[in-house]
């Protein structure tokens, strides 16, 4: 058995649907009309403890109303739920115990309080005993260097300073899940690097399972090594960072540097752009054109002095896949 099991989830919100007008406004008080949005359809897949995941897609795709049934917020209409042994939407106030919740957008702290007065209120709500409390406490300021604001108010904190500390209060009871929302949003790069190396040490020594919600793929590169991607309502990948980059990233590039100028003939299903300094970029889809073949080609017939192969980035067949640019799965 899994330490996440979905089986089969969907979810449908009823949304009001209002008529424009005076009338349409009273017609809306005495005969309200109302339209079925289906946010999650029969979604399944299994997450093993430990795994690090990403769960992306477009705005509106159904992930934050996946996030919110696997974290008990919201009750799915069919299908079942199974972390750790708990249905969390049946089992809320004991599973709640069990895992923590990073938004990137809306802190947990104390607004007017000192970052350490917070902590001790959500340790009283969790009831953390004082060994493991003060163990946490210790470790993950070192962790992510806060000894230097972890006594001053949350208002007087920097956006980065403020994101180590809300994952922090996320961590102080020690949870075996913690769903990330956004967790470097508006961060700088260093302290993106800051809370990312703190994450996968966590993960590696804790062996917490951790689930991601972001636009930034960088977190996700950076941390996880498992993507799901859901579009309306639907799941349409599972598998690893490489695999989608095998099963989607289908274009390659080749730039390459020639010792002179030299007049490159067409080749068949390869575009040519011409660079400066004596470089030329050839485009292609790799089902069509193999690399091996392309650069004997250019070696054989040209003075080459330097050629660069560039793999598609992560974040560009994203984009291309909720753009529907390629063919689904």
């Amino acid at each position: 058995m899994s330490f996440i099991e979905v089986r089969g989830v969907s979810k449908t919100f009823k949304i009001n649907k209002r008529r424009s007008g005076v009338l349409g406004m009273f017609a809306n008080l005495f005969v309200p009309k109302y339209e079925k949005k289906e946010a999650v359809k029969s979604i399944s897949f299994d997450i093993e403890q430990g795994e690090m995941v990403g769960f992306i897609g477009p705005n509106g795709a159904g992930k934050s109303t996946t996030i919110k049934m696997l974290s008990g917020i919201l009750h799915p209409d069919s299908g079942s739920i199974n972390v750790g042994g708990y249905v969390p939407y049946k089992q809320r106030k004991n599973y709640v115990g069990r895992i923590g919740v990073v938004f990137g957008q809306k802190s947990q702290l104390q607004w007017d309080l000192p970052v350490i007065d917070s902590f001790e209120l959500l340790k009283a709500i969790y009831s953390v005993p004082d060994d493991v409390y003060k163990k946490n406490i210790s470790r993950f300021t070192e962790m992510l260097d806060m000894g230097g604001f972890i006594n001053q108010p949350v208002r007087q904190l920097s956006l980065g300073q403020r994101m180590r500390a809300d994952i922090v209060a996320a961590l102080i009871h020690s949870p075996e899940i913690v769903f990330f929302d956004e967790p470097t949003i508006g961060v700088d790069v260093v302290g993106k690097e800051t809370i990312r190396a703190f994450i996968r040490e966590l993960n590696q020594q804790d062996n917490v399972t951790m689930i991601f919600t972001t636009h930034d793929m960088q977190d996700i590169e950076k941390t996880c090594n498992r993507l799901i991607i859901i579009d309306e309502g639907a799941k349409i990948y599972d598998g690893s960072l490489g695999g989608i980059r095998e099963q989607y990233g289908t274009t390659r590039q080749l730039d390459v540097e020639f010792a002179g100028k030299e007049n490159v003939a067409d080749i068949e299903n390869v575009e040519i752009v011409d660079l400066e300094h004596n470089k030329k970029r050839f485009i292609f889809e790799n089902h069509s054109v193999h690399i091996n073949e392309l650069m004997n080609h250019l070696l054989s017939n040209y003075n080459v002095r330097d050629i660069n192969i560039s793999e598609p980035e992560i974040e560009s067949i994203i984009r291309k896949i909720y753009n529907r640019e390629v063919a689904e799965i």
